[in-house]
């Protein structure tokens, strides 16, 4: 072994034995041989480890390059001083053959760790933080994600501050987005001022991504909560201009912002500083949540300044601070309310009913509401307006009102019905309050001229469309029909019937009259007893009017007639109820017709009350039509007899609108009526006629009506006739049964499912059971029962007839 070999030779005796020589031949004829080098050390695997190390210091020599050889022998040289102290010998001398490894092995970034992981251990600090900075040197940027944990979790343990934020501002310029790490460990060794430098340049970076998680936001809500904690280390950034930017950018934490700030001011003991920024945030902020944050923080810090004041004055003394403070104390909490206020205010400035609570918190002071009603008049827009804009206008003239000054009071309502209202309503509201407090005040002329002004026609220059094609209000609103209703009113009230009888007639001139409206002018008419041009008030809205809104002033238009005129204008009034009766709906038929027939019956002629009967049966809606049949039976057997109702009953049973119960009654009457005029064959022909509609599982009164008809009337022919009809009719209902059950399966089938179908089919194909020598032979069932086909019953030959109207039935009962 040459000289100048390392301590291989000075420190361990190598002693060869006979194995060793076949070994060591091969590694003289290929010296250059990983394996061979390898096979030797394998061999002296039970060798002390000095004979094992020089077989190793004789291979790196030869193959100074090879990974393999180093790592073993690095592994097997820091194991054994595994438990050696640190500063001995024999981890200098490991710490050397590392140094003499990485001369060739520097690109290896297993080697660098456990080197640097050897060193962590030595308690050398300046050693290992060179060895930290050379493995940084040598190995290339994409592998230094290995060592910077190690590096800074070295620096963290031992305790240097000044080292460890020297290596973490080099790790920042390789991984800027660990930045927290490095505040995290500022604030653990209480460098807050950095801290707060780091914190500042993340938040000007908007790319900057956290590993942690953290929103802007949230870095915002940290670098806030340590300026205000401590703000007597932090000097290197202005803190004001930081925590106001935040304000513009964060602006559902702004309630946190401002605390933060004046909670800087209170730990530097700007006392008045923090006041400035509580009062500057209260009158701020947008939300309800941000006010009460800063307000609670506000008179908090009231609050403990007041106690401490009251701790430090001994008892009996006069201090002029301490009344001071208490007096700022309980302003602060008696305007809350206010503040509050003005917070809802702000964020919604058009709000008509936060305004309408401003004013009431200033009760008791008439300058303070004057002046809120001003500036709400002022600020709300009617276009972007939440809540009846008028009311505010019609609660400042009241409130001048109040005070007895009807001028401000009739000023404020002049002001107020220029506005450019969104709704035609409102602006009508708006007049019709004016002309009530004119009224209120007995000023009863200035509230006529107030509605004349108000339903006067706008001039032409007001015509004109605005931008959105609509007129203003104020050219729409003399059609307003609250408007002309107060008017009519107060004209009815307090004027004369010549201008009252005009506000009506311009009313309908307008075309803004209702049906109230058409029977309220007819009435006025009517009471100053201008009974011709009450009728002519009707008879225009009934123009004006279609069904079924004109419903009631033709109830109201006929009544007044008849009760008028009664049969003395007889063709009129029959024209009237002709017009009346064009064109009317079915459920409002009844009325009018009964009040037409009842007119016939008391001033004209009794046909002409039954022909009106006989148009009502068949005018009226479906529900009304049985009762409407029954009155014109009683009236025309009141009126002639009878005999005469046998007409009517037949067209009666020949209404198809009436229902199967109905029907059944009206038979059961007309055939109770044919008995008691001895019409027996007639009666029993209505029965036959009937039963047609009459199924005997729910029909049984019919049925047993008909059955005593017969015990009393009739003979056993005539029974058995009855019977039979009763099986036919039952056996017709079974059919129409039994054939909606039939249609209802055949829609089943149709939606089966489609796998069974296809089983069924399947099954079908099978061939059943044959018999050997021939196919499957039709087997006669010996059990067989023998049933005639033959049926003795005569059901079978009843042929149910078509139906019959039940003249033709009556007349057949007659021959």
């Amino acid at each position: 072994m040459p000289a100048n070999d390392t301590m291989a030779d000075n420190e361990f005796d190598l002693q060869l034995e006979d194995d060793d020589l076949v070994y060591e031949e091969a590694i003289l004829r290929d010296p250059y041989s990983v394996k061979q080098w390898l096979r030797y050390v394998e061999r002296k695997r039970k060798a002390t480890p000095a004979v094992r190390f020089s077989i190793y210091e004789r291979a790196a020599q030869q193959l100074p390059g090879s990974y393999k050889i180093w790592s073993r022998y690095l592994f097997e040289r820091r194991r054994l001083i595994k438990d050696a102290p640190p500063g001995s010998s024999a981890r200098e001398a490991v710490y050397d053959c590392y140094q003499r490894a990485l001369v060739f092995m520097h690109k290896m970034p297993r080697i660098w760790i456990d080197y640097l992981e050897l060193m962590m251990t030595s308690g050398l600090v300046t050693r290992t933080r060179q060895a930290f900075d050379a493995c940084l040197r040598a190995l290339a940027i994409t592998q230094h994600h290995r060592v910077w944990p190690m590096y800074l979790k070295f620096v963290q343990s031992i305790e240097v501050p000044e080292t460890a934020c020297r290596v973490y501002r080099r790790y920042l310029m390789v991984e800027p987005n660990d930045a927290e790490e490095y505040v995290d460990y500022l604030i653990k060794i209480e460098r807050y001022d950095e801290a707060a430098r780091v914190l500042v340049d993340v938040l000007n970076r908007e790319k900057y991504n956290s590993k942690k998680g953290k929103t802007h936001h949230q870095l915002w809500m940290d670098l806030c909560d340590l300026i205000s904690k401590h703000p007597a280390v932090i000097t290197s950034i202005k803190v004001e201009p930081i925590i106001r930017g935040g304000l513009r950018r964060f602006s559902d934490m702004i309630g946190a912002l401002w605390c933060s700030l004046a909670t800087f001011y209170i730990r530097g003991g700007h006392f008045e500083k923090a006041r400035d920024v509580y009062e500057e945030a209260i009158k701020t902020v947008h939300t309800v949540r941000d006010f009460s944050q800063v307000f609670e923080a506000y008179a908090e810090f009231e609050e403990q300044t007041l106690s401490t004041l009251m701790e430090s004055v001994a008892d009996g003394d006069d201090n002029v601070e301490l009344e001071l403070k208490m007096a700022r104390y309980e302003h602060l909490m008696e305007r809350r309310p206010l503040l509050l206020s003005s917070v809802l205010l702000r964020q919604n400035p058009h709000n008509v009913d936060e305004w309408h609570k401003r004013v009431a918190l200033f009760e008791g002071s008439p300058t303070q509401m004057v002046r809120t009603y001003t500036d709400a008049v002022k600020t709300v827009d009617t276009g972007r307006a939440v809540g009846k804009v008028y009311s505010l206008w019609v609660e400042f003239a009241k409130l001048y009102e109040s005070n007895n000054d009807l001028a401000q009071a009739r000023a404020v309502f002049e002001r107020g019905v220029q506005e450019p209202f969104r709704k035609v309503e409102d602006l009508a509201t708006l007049w019709c309050q004016y002309a009530e407090m004119e009224i209120r005040n007995k000023q009863y002329k200035m509230a006529r001229q107030v509605l004349q002004r108000a339903t006067a026609m706008p001039s032409k220059r007001s015509m004109v469309p605005g931008a959105d094609g609509k007129l203003a209000v104020q050219a729409r609103v003399h059609k307003s029909l609250q408007l002309w209703s107060m008017y009519a009113d107060i004209e009815e009230s307090l004027g004369t019937v010549d201008t009252t009888k005009a506000v009506y007639n311009r009313m309908l001139e307008l075309r803004v009259a209702t049906p109230q409206i058409i029977i309220n002018f007819g009435l006025f008419l009517e009471e100053n007893s201008y009974f011709e041009e009450a009728f002519t008030a009707y008879e225009r809205g009934v123009s004006l009017f279609k069904w079924p809104v004109v419903f009631e002033i033709w109830n109201t238009y006929l009544a007044k007639f008849i009760k008028r005129y009664g049969g003395d204008k007889l063709e009129r009034a029959r024209e009237l109820f002709e017009q009346a009766v064009t064109g009317i709906p079915k459920d409002k038929a009844k009325i009018i017709y009964l009040m037409y027939a009842n007119f016939e019956e008391q001033y004209g002629l009794g046909r002409h009350a039954m022909a009106v009967y006989a148009r009502a049966t068949h005018a009226v809606a479906a529900e009304d039509r049985f009762e409407m049949w029954q009155l014109y039976i009683k009236r025309a057997a009141a009126i002639f007899g009878v005999v005469h109702t046998r007409e009517i009953y037949a067209s009666a049973l020949e209404d198809d609108l009436l229902s199967d119960k109905d029907l059944q009654h009206m038979a059961l009457q007309f055939a109770t009526l044919e008995t008691k005029l001895g019409e027996i064959d007639r009666a029993r022909a209505i029965y036959s006629h009937t039963s047609q509609y009459c199924n005997p599982k729910h029909a049984k009164s019919f049925w047993a009506s008909w059955n005593d008809f017969e015990v009393r009337h009739g003979n056993e022919d005539t029974y058995r006739e009855m019977l039979r009809i009763k099986r036919s009719v039952s056996a017709q209902f079974n059919t129409s049964t039994n054939l909606a059950v039939f249609k209802a399966a055949q829609e089943a089938a149709k939606s089966a499912n489609a796998m069974a179908l296809a089983e069924d089919a399947v099954k079908e194909a099978q061939p059943g059971f044959v018999k050997a020598g021939g196919e499957a032979a039709n087997v006669k069932n010996t059990d067989e029962i023998a049933l005639d086909d033959d049926d003795d019953d005569d059901d079978d030959d009843i042929v149910v007839s078509k139906r019959s109207t039940a003249r033709h039935v009556i007349d057949d009962g007659d021959d």
